[in-house]
């Protein structure tokens, strides 16, 4: 797996890689507003993850998800972690878990 310094490196490389698409997570679904699209838990993979520690802030720790849907869509997932995320499914933490 690719190793970046920083959270733009990171998302520099992987639109050149054909990860185009902006990534919103909602309780249950992924939301691509561009293409006015909702994606399920089973309707996308993730293909590779990053994470980013904050230098002098724990609330700046950030993974940025690289996602393909079932459809052939690549797209970006930025998701601060923190006790102050989005509450999420049980289906979604899954499905994000990092392995």
């Amino acid at each position: 797996m690719d190793t970046y310094d920083t959270l733009s490196e990171a998302i520099k490389e992987k639109q050149e890689e054909g990860y185009t698409y902006d990534f919103n997570l909602k309780n249950s679904y992924l939301e691509c507003l561009l293409l006015q699209e909702k994606y399920n838990v089973t309707d996308f993979n993730v293909d590779a993850f990053y994470r980013f520690e904050g230098d002098s802030n724990p609330d700046d720790s950030s993974i940025l998800y690289a996602i393909q849907t079932n459809s052939g869509i690549k797209g970006l997932l930025v998701d601060a972690y923190s006790m102050y995320s989005e509450a999420l499914s049980s289906e979604m933490i899954q499905k994000l878990t990092i392995r």
